[in-house]
């Protein structure tokens, strides 16, 4: 609890113990039913009620008037500034000296409040929890000694130095040392890593053990801590259709209602004299009118449904899940189907060389050429030859490499010309290539126009992949697809073992927006998730209605692209997080619901004066509260 919110607890504590004071006070000095000749005995009660109305309220009377000053004059600060002067006024035009209804309508008001900075301070401890994974320094070893540096003056291929407990400032890569890092602030996950030289680390985790040097592959600006704090900061300007339109209708509807309350004070009086001939009865309406004013307040609805959408994105962010904005949230809610990238969204993207067929020369030979020309790529399936070459490349014996975007690499190794890819490469080159019956990738190699051989590649689904598409249909939803520019065996493969509805494969970068498209034009299909990692995902995560980008460790340009980042690769996380903004969705609806329908009964049952003061204090404070209380279920 923050300094202020501890204030104003005491602040309401006080005025409730007064309050009780007052009316014993009341209790002797004032009976009921005497002469205004001895009215002057209820003036120190009056002073009394004034006192603690004052310490209650007077910051609300403030808010109110620098409204007014600053032309919003339709706030619930001025509804309940003149609904509750308005209550003082009648008790001393009736000189009943109770006072109660106008100090305690406050007290509520003001309580209300307390419960709804709390909520409010409880969701923001979350987002508060993601800021502090900000770095503070960098260490750099200078002369023996240990020098702290801003880390964003450190340029990429700076060695540094993390102490045990200490945040990794930037991202980079372990060139000495051995520990366990803590990365729970960034994905989620209680268990600490297991890390040693030559593994690749990210900014943000927590050095638990051993002393580490690093050296740094990216400035501060483009870290993943940078990018994860930028997301969480933005992320509440991206408002929600039904936030928007809650702000929309709080516009209209408090000029509407407070014309609705001078209209109430003013004609029936005026029908009563004119028309009916009856006395005009003005302070019965006017009370009527301030009871209508109380409850009209929008609070309930003005305050929860933020508050919702924000505890929400909290939750999310302590998952590991990061959106951008509480609209996609409200978007995700009503997905209908979610397409899938397939290496290294569904399947570890973690290949393995399983077998060299048809090889004219020996399968060391292949496999050299093979992760020599493909040495200055970052695709899985370039890492995986190049480990199962398992000898160090040394680069001065390539040159002139070209990437074919979908189909492979061309290059000169030791003046060899090599071509490496797909099935789509060869015939592109005219090469009589040999076909494969086994189930994997397959790499096809060239050597100087001459065909010389396939290498066999098989992916590794991961461990829940199943279970997510499973939970996806019961989380609602319709329709699973995948899209890979792997081999149809591949992909019927995939798709079979995961129970995916619907498969696409061999498709180029352009071939999947194009899928999209198709998708998106089709209304059965509803809202339309993308989830995928590599950058050539980029396009088609922009296309989508709901772009998911699949760990920290995927491409800036996906995360760039992504309305969602889920921190870590675990697929499941894509059910959890439809699941999370259902919940949230149907937290917002039932609160504009419960608010509206009280809001309305009260209304009436106070224009007709069936409702009085202590009705109204309900459908005003007690309907936040509820509605606040229900918010934070998320």
């Amino acid at each position: 609890m923050t300094k202020k919110q501890k204030k104003n607890l005491f602040r309401i504590i006080i005025s409730a113990v007064l309050l009780i004071l007052a009316n014993i006070l009341s209790h002797f000095l004032v009976i009921k039913g005497e002469s205004f000749s001895k009215f002057f005995y209820s003036i120190p009660v009056t002073a009394f009620y004034v006192l603690i109305y004052i310490i209650i309220g007077g910051d609300i009377l403030r808010k109110a008037f620098r409204g007014i000053l600053n032309g919003r004059v339709f706030d619930e600060n001025f509804l309940m500034a003149i609904a509750t002067i308005g209550a003082f006024a009648l008790a001393v035009y009736e000189r009943s000296a109770d006072y109660n209804e106008a100090v305690a309508v406050m007290l509520f008001y003001q309580t209300g409040e307390f419960f709804q900075s709390y909520a409010v301070g409880k969701s923001r401890k979350s987002i508060a929890a993601l800021m502090d994974i900000r770095p503070d320094y960098a260490n750099i070893e200078k002369d023996g000694k240990l020098e702290k540096i801003n880390p964003e003056a450190i340029e990429p291929g700076t060695v540094i130095v993390v102490q045990p407990g200490e945040k990794i400032p930037l991202d980079g890569i372990v060139v000495s040392g051995e520990s366990a890092i803590n990365t729970s602030a960034l994905t989620g996950e209680s268990i600490p890593r297991e890390i040693s030289s030559g593994c690749e680390v990210l900014s943000g985790s927590i050095n638990l053990n051993g002393v580490l040097k690093i050296q740094t592959t990216r400035v501060f600006g483009e870290s993943t801590v940078s990018k994860i704090l930028e997301l969480v900061e933005s992320a509440g300007s991206r408002k929600s259709k039904s936030e928007n339109f809650i702000s929309k209708f709080a516009r209209v509807y408090t000029p509407f209602v407070v014309l609705s309350a001078i209209a109430l004070s003013v004609c029936p009086p005026l029908v009563r004299m004119l028309i009916l001939k009856l006395p005009p009865d003005w302070m019965n309406w006017c009370y009527r009118a301030l009871i209508f004013l109380v409850i009209s307040c929008p609070c309930a609805l003005v305050i929860s449904i933020p508050l919702s959408f924000f505890a929400g994105l909290g939750r999310a962010g302590r998952s590991g899940i990061l959106i951008k904005g509480s609209n996609f949230m409200e978007a995700l809610s009503k997905t209908k189907t979610v397409v899938f990238d397939k290496t290294g969204t569904l399947t570890k993207g973690v290949f393995e060389v399983s077998g060299v067929h048809h090889n004219k020369l020996e399968d060391e030979k292949i496999l050299e050429y093979a992760a020599l020309a493909e040495c200055a790529s970052s695709h899985p399936i370039s890492k995986s030859l190049i480990s199962a070459h398992g000898k160090q490349i040394d680069r001065n014996r390539v040159k002139d490499i070209e990437e074919i975007s979908g189909k492979g690499i061309i290059a000169k190794v030791d003046n060899h010309k090599i071509a490496v890819g797909n099935s789509k490469l060869m015939e592109s080159l005219g090469i009589d290539y040999k076909a494969c019956h086994c189930v994997g990738t397959i790499i096809h190699v060239v050597i100087d126009g001459e065909y010389s051989g396939h290498i066999v590649i098989s992916d590794v689904e991961k461990e829940n992949s199943k279970k997510a598409l499973s939970e996806l249909k019961e989380s609602g939803v319709q329709k699973t697809v995948m899209l890979t520019g792997d081999s149809e065996k591949v992909a019927e493969l995939v798709a079979s073992n995961l129970k995916i509805d619907e498969y696409f494969a061999e498709l180029l970068p352009s071939d999947k927006v194009e899928r999209m498209e198709l998708l998106l034009q089709d209304k059965n299909n509803g809202v339309v998730a993308f989830a995928g990692d590599g950058i050539n995902d980029a396009p088609v995560l922009m296309r989508s209605d709901i772009g998911i980008a699949m760990g920290a460790m995927g491409s800036d340009a996906a995360i760039e692209a992504a309305d969602i980042v889920l921190m870590d690769d675990d697929p499941l996380k894509i059910s959890k997080t439809i699941k999370l903004s259902k919940k949230c969705l149907r937290i917002v609806y039932e609160n504009i619901l419960f608010a509206l329908i009280v809001k309305a009964a009260c209304l009436l049952l106070g224009a007709f004066g069936f409702a009085g003061m202590w009705g109204a204090i309900f459908a005003d404070v007690g309907v936040m509260i509820i509605a606040v209380l229900n918010a934070m279920r998320v």
